[in-house]
């Protein structure tokens, strides 16, 4: 079988559509250095910790926060799928609690200079994660770049972090204005929830998402909500200089504690319909039909 016939037998498989498994949730900010990687990798920690296979996808493309997070370099990338025959389990990178990560490398960023037939294989590839864990988080780079928002319009569930500073909170916002602008969010409507960073208090955590939820309910005519907060620790901070998350490098840090509950809220606040929407194959899919 050559590589044209191998191809085309990829795109039939894709189009019958089958059921997916994991449950697909990307991570993403208004802007750099509010802690979202922090937050994604805490978050599957604990996702793990309460039962769940999970896989990261960090299509961060700029930063590579969560290996230096994890302390481990891939080997491989998304790229190595189309150009070097790697399998899917090749450019998964083993992580702590079973945790896998893939990096996208220059594989996403370059899907436009791709042909029909790469892309429909990458797809291919890349939606078998549906079938290795339970939770795929996706981890994108911070900001209002298309690489960004091609991952937040497609996801059917979005955490969006940001802090109390008031750059943050605009460039949140920011963020949020140019998705309802875009008639593929309106369209599919995405469960927005925010997760409030580096507060001192579960009141400076809701503040933060009042002030959110204020603006885009007058402006924006829209709604988010609050998944919960995580408080400033200098527990976390040490974690981070030590190349480990926090939950396993000091579990009983209140940072710690407070991913606890955000993964807790995450499983218990299950919406089927954004669950069972589509997987990370069909996410990537939809890529192709903009």
């Amino acid at each position: 079988m050559d590589q044209a016939e191998k191809l085309r037998n990829v795109i039939k498989v894709k189009n019958q559509k089958p059921v997916s498994r994991a449950r697909v949730i990307t991570v993403t900010s208004g802007k750099g250095g509010v802690g979202k990687s922090n937050v994604t990798v805490n978050m599957a920690v604990q996702l793990s910790k309460l039962g769940k296979s999970v896989i990261i996808f960090d299509a961060d493309l700029g930063l590579a926060n969560v290996e230096v997070m994890f302390g481990a370099i891939p080997k491989y990338n998304v790229s190595d799928l189309i150009y070097q025959g790697k399998g899917i389990k090749d450019i998964i990178t083993p992580g702590p609690m079973d945790i896998g990560f893939v990096s996208g490398g220059s594989g996403i960023l370059g899907m436009n200079n791709l042909s029909k037939d790469q892309i429909s294989y990458l797809v291919h590839c890349l939606g078998e994660l549906d079938e290795m864990a339970d939770i795929i988080l996706v981890d994108t780079g911070a900001g209002i770049a298309d690489s960004v928002l091609e991952f937040v319009l497609a996801s059917p569930e979005v955490l969006l972090v940001s802090t109390l500073d008031p750059s943050s909170l605009t460039d949140a916002y920011s963020l949020l204005k140019v998705l309802y602008r875009n008639p593929n969010f309106l369209k599919n409507g995405p469960k927005v929830d925010i997760i409030a960073n580096r507060v001192h208090s579960e009141a400076e955590g809701r503040m933060v998402y009042d002030k959110l939820n204020v603006v885009v309910s007058q402006f924006l005519k829209g709604e988010i909500n609050y998944l919960g907060m995580v408080p400033q620790d200098a527990l976390l901070e040490r974690a981070v200089r030590q190349q480990k998350p926090v939950s396993l490098n000091s579990p009983n840090a209140k940072s710690a504690k407070a991913f606890e509950v955000l993964a807790s809220n995450l499983l218990n606040h299950t919406n089927e319909q954004f669950v069972m929407r589509r997987g990370f194959g069909q996410l990537l899919a939809s890529f192709i039909n903009r």
